[in-house]
């Protein structure tokens, strides 16, 4: 049976993600970054995570084993951050503040969670590899903010 590219988009996209922004920096220490909503933990002990990245991404060489990354967990009210890093080119970063820390690569202010990680494997997975890393600091807001979450190729919010 073939599978139609665009039919199993919509289909895994009625499973409600949340969205992240992950960010790296380049040789030169300018920074990288990109909207991801394939993102989930692998194992407690030792703590690790992973994401997808598309194999066409402009960013793609600057994920590697060895080098950080951050896993920036987006809140409820930074839609537009979603929006602005899912776009390519270094513009997405003019005007926008963030944090660093230990490693340097960039931690994004008012999300509702942040992972600085070191990347320890890359696996095939078709069109896009499989990034694991291992935890190596994190923090989360409070139980006052919200996810932003993404289903059925929308935005939306939870509600309790």
């Amino acid at each position: 049976m073939t599978i139609d590219p665009k039919e199993f988009r919509n289909t895994v996209g009625c499973f409600a993600t949340g969205i992240t922004v992950i960010t790296t920096v380049d040789v030169d220490g300018a920074p990288i970054g990109l909207t991801a909503n394939s993102f989930t933990s692998v194992s407690l002990d030792p703590p690790m995570v992973l994401f997808c990245l598309d194999r066409n991404v402009a960013s793609f060489d600057f994920f590697a084993v060895d080098k950080p990354f951050a896993v920036n967990i987006l809140a409820s009210d930074q839609m537009d951050v979603s929006n602005r890093f899912a776009k390519s080119g270094p513009e997405k970063w003019d005007g926008f503040e963030y944090d660093t820390w230990g490693s340097g690569v960039p931690i994004l202010q008012g999300c509702l969670a942040n992972l600085e990680c070191r990347g320890d494997s890359i696996i095939d997975g078709g069109d896009h590899v499989i990034v694991i890393g291992e935890v190596e600091r994190m923090a989360s807001a409070g139980e006052d903010v919200k996810p932003i979450l993404y289903y059925r190729g929308a935005y939306g919010e939870v509600s309790t």
